[in-house]
């Protein structure tokens, strides 16, 4: 009931899982990811427990093809199950249950996977994929923003459309982007709306927040009020 992209860029660093579908809140349920190890979209009658286990299998060394298979080895809905990954060596693999509802399937391709079930037809992942590479000059969000549009406009979900998701992590155990439409009637609308947000007001401060490599942050007092009486903001620090 779902396609979305797991992706890695290699130049960054940044994991990233975009999604979409007809049903409520998929960015709570499907999207999971590592920083330094992977990234993972469960879905079709969705079990959360995978997306951990797959990233573990990864950062133990296994490839994502074997992660998955040996998180799916205790689960007796397996059938029922989509699972795809990707992990830090560009490696890429999915598993698409036999009892998916069609249209179901993936595209798997270096350091990307894209997959789906009960899709309009294999059109959305096709033009979803195609996207992805006509848009490579772009940064990774807006691209993924992009590629879902277009497997949208290829059909997407064959019920509907209501919900969709876009998380990327680079060097933290955190989140440099988590954005979330959980119910809307044009969820991708809305997601590159957020995304716009997102870009103009929290990308440009994310060096300045506390990091692995800067654990306290930018915590200069001086040049923060300096910033805020530049945008006509009448604040100050207590002191």
């Amino acid at each position: 009931m779902t396609w979305s992209i797991v992706i890695h860029e290699p130049e960054s660093g940044a994991f990233a899982v975009a999604v979409t579908t007809c049903s409520f809140a998929v960015g709570a349920s499907c999207p999971h990811l590592r920083a330094g190890v992977g990234a993972v979209s469960t879905q079709s009658f969705t079990n959360r427990y995978l997306g951990p286990a797959v990233l573990d299998g990864m950062a133990r060394g296994l490839p994502p093809a074997a992660a998955i298979e040996g998180a799916l080895a205790g689960d007796e809905g397996r059938h029922l199950r989509q699972v795809h990954a990707v992990d830090r060596f560009g490696r890429s693999a999915a598993f698409t249950g036999k009892n998916c509802v069609d249209w179901a399937g993936e595209r798997i391709g270096r350091s990307q996977s894209v997959a789906g079930n009960m899709l309009a037809g294999p059109a959305v992942l096709h033009d979803t994929v195609a996207a992805l590479a006509i848009n490579g000059h772009l940064p990774l969000p807006e691209r993924l923003a992009l590629a879902l549009e277009a497997g949208e406009a290829a059909g997407g979900d064959r019920r509907g459309r209501q919900s969709a998701g876009m998380r990327l992590v680079t060097t933290e155990d955190f989140p440099d982007l988590d954005i979330r439409v959980d119910d809307h009637p044009e969820p991708l609308k809305e997601l590159s709306r957020l995304l716009a947000i997102w870009r103009r007001d929290r990308a440009p401060y994310l060096a300045r927040q506390p990091r692995k490599a800067n654990p306290s942050g930018v915590i200069d007092m001086e040049a923060t009020e300096a910033a805020w009486k530049a945008a006509g903001l009448d604040l100050r620090f207590r002191r």
